[in-house]
């Protein structure tokens, strides 16, 4: 099969093939198809399948190129993933799924098959559960679509949560000392809100209680009306705290719960939140468990390799 692509934009041609077509051979070997520069665009040579789902890669690379982002291999790598597990189709939602948040010149898009349930999950669902290992984007994802859905006027508040293990949940009130002490906890949450907004709109967005990050402990007694909340690193609760949290859920908002079941720094024989909500909630049609693996992890590709590496060594 043969198809041919044509391109009216010459910057776009650039910004798509990269320095010396570098992206074209990627493709060329990724999808076993022979690509051919032409004065309209390019030709390309292979089985029926791989040229139509390299077809569809193009679309999707269009996107992030006309979206102002410049192509690089680990875009094409990510969607290659994504064609093996679902072939064209795959490619397609990948297209479909993109959360419209400029991000360093750029938007945040699902890369992976979890990512897209996962995402889709998000949009369908009041609660969702993503359970996966880190670099899955189970906890940035969520943030994407909760900053998405404020700036869409869809949503009132955005609120971040995460239990302070090592400091202890029986927080109390307290200014100055306390606060420093659960600060490093919630750091990470902060770094990913100030990829998607300006620092010092996230400044302002907190001193109006617009945005707020917090302890778990914290959640207590409150109820979130119009409001996308999530609650991070879960597999540091207790029971007792999910169901807290989760009763916290008023009209017209969303909940994430994310975590990694391998990760818990409970204390040994504490039971886990995490591991039995889906054991006590999996049947409520209207809460999704969403479970991404390293399959979806979207970090440095050696990351990905510890994790599988690991994967392995806990099977024996």
């Amino acid at each position: 099969m043969i198809l041919n692509l044509k391109f009216d934009d010459n910057r776009d041609i650039q910004l798509l093939f990269g320095k010396y077509d570098e992206n074209l051979k990627v493709i060329e070997k990724e999808f076993g198809v022979r690509i051919y520069r032409t004065h309209e665009g390019l030709r390309i040579d292979g089985q029926d399948e791989k040229v139509s789902q390299v077809g569809e890669l193009f679309n999707y690379l269009l996107d992030i190129v006309k979206s102002g982002r410049v192509v690089k291999k680990r875009d094409i790598l990510f969607a290659t993933r994504v064609a093996e597990q679902e072939q064209e189709a795959g490619l397609k939602r990948l297209s479909k799924e993109k959360i419209e948040l400029p991000v360093k010149g750029g938007l945040i898009t699902p890369k992976t098959k979890g990512q897209i349930e996962y995402v889709e999950a998000i949009k369908k669902h009041d609660i969702v559960v993503g359970i996966g290992p880190a670099g899955t984007g189970k906890t940035y994802l969520a943030m994407a679509m909760a900053v998405n859905a404020l700036k869409k006027g869809l949503v009132r508040r955005i609120i971040l949560t995460r239990p302070a293990v090592e400091a202890g949940e029986n927080l109390g009130f307290l200014p100055g000392e306390l606060e420093q002490k659960v600060m490093p906890y919630l750091r990470p949450l902060y770094d990913a809100l100030y990829e998607m907004i300006e620092p010092d709109k996230v400044e302002q967005y907190a001193e109006h209680g617009v945005i707020e990050v917090a302890p778990l402990a914290y959640m207590r007694g409150r109820t979130f009306n119009e409001s996308f909340v999530i609650l991070d690193e879960a597999q540091n609760s207790t029971p007792e705290q999910m169901k807290m949290f989760l009763t916290r859920m008023g009209f017209d908002s969303k909940m994430i719960v994310t975590g990694d079941v391998t990760q818990s720094d409970l204390p040994e024989g504490t039971p886990n939140g995490l591991v039995q909500v889906e054991k006590v909630l999996g049947r409520v049609e209207e809460i999704k468990f969403v479970h991404l693996t390293a399959e979806d992890t979207v970090r440095h590709e050696l990351v990905q390799k510890i994790i599988e590496a690991y994967e392995q060594y806990l099977k024996h």
